[in-house]
């Protein structure tokens, strides 16, 4: 074999390998999913089987649809778009799983996840908005909020953390709040993630037993479990009040997690009329040799201890 040979040998590796970190990273959440639902579902009996999606076809279309996320991206750069996904739904319908999902490929210099803690005293003293106001996107940005201003019209007022004058206050904003982001060309969408009473118990059941997601159970967590016709309510007079023809409620049916995740994706890539930008194309430099040059070695001390 001549040394072009194996040189081209080890550049197909290496680009293989390359390509297959990339699906194992998706494959390594997929597999964390799947290890507790086997230990949890008996599968032979569920009578969701035969209508969940084909393993296949879903990393098919995911990386089809993760693709198209990367030329949207390239169009709100170059447009300098303003863009703000809102994701809402119970405690474990999904919206985590999806938000991976479309950040993965894409410039987290571009595309960043709002997910705010607790509002601190201070925060408590000022204008409901304004701690959100300071997380939208400027030019050129997309900003995926996990959880949102409805904080106010869910997890607030079912647990008591705000009074009904609060909400109703709320109530009477939002719509105002939404069309002045809309009028100041900012695009909004917003994501409601439906499941049902038996799949959240099973989601809960399923952390409670895997130590590796039990950090994801807080005591609001437990609560909505107890107060689950609460938050239908609250979840009904949210969407009545805030249901407007500018800012629409959109439901994604989440009970199947990888459906779920593609049909939202699919939907947010159908809202945003965009174009495939071209690029120049990319020529590699060639390295500068100087034969100056001497590399310091490096203190064996310094290294990672090669245990792998």
């Amino acid at each position: 074999m001549t040394d072009d040979s194996m040189n081209a040998n080890a550049a197909f590796e290496s680009v293989r390998a390359e390509i297959m970190d990339s699906l194992d990273e998706e494959l390594e959440m997929e597999m964390d999913e799947a290890r507790m639902e086997r230990h949890l579902r008996n599968t032979s009996d569920d009578p969701l089987q035969d209508d969940r999606l084909d393993r296949a076809v879903y990393f098919k279309e995911l990386f089809r649809l993760q693709s198209e996320l990367v030329k949207l991206q390239d169009w709100v750069v170059k447009n300098k778009l303003k863009v703000v996904v809102l994701f809402e739904g119970r405690d474990s319908a999904g919206k985590g799983g999806v938000i991976k999902r479309i950040t993965q490929r894409l410039n987290p210099r571009v595309c960043r996840v709002a997910a705010l803690p607790a509002p601190t005293e201070r925060e408590k003293t000022q204008w409901y908005f304004q701690r959100y106001v300071s997380h939208l996107p400027a030019g050129g940005e997309i900003v995926l909020f996990d959880r949102s201003w409805y904080n106010r019209a869910g997890v607030e007022r079912v647990m008591g953390f705000c009074t009904e004058d609060d909400v109703a206050e709320f109530f009477r904003s939002v719509p105002d709040f939404e069309r002045m982001l809309i009028r100041s060309g900012t695009i909004l969408i917003k994501y409601w993630f439906s499941i049902t009473d038996d799949e959240q118990h099973l989601r809960f059941d399923m952390r409670i037993h895997d130590p590796i997601k039990q950090w994801k159970l807080s005591p609001m967590d437990l609560q909505s479990r107890v107060r689950w016709e609460q938050y239908t309510h609250a979840k009904e007079a949210m969407m009545e009040a805030t249901h407007i023809p500018e800012a629409p409620w959109w439901v994604v049916k989440a009970v199947d997690k990888k459906k779920a995740r593609l049909n939202c994706i699919h939907h947010l890539l159908s809202q945003i009329p965009y174009e495939e930008v071209q690029h120049d194309p990319i020529v590699l430099p060639e390295r500068v040799r100087n034969p100056d040059y001497i590399r310091g070695p490096v203190p064996p001390e310094m290294f990672v201890p090669p245990i792998y």
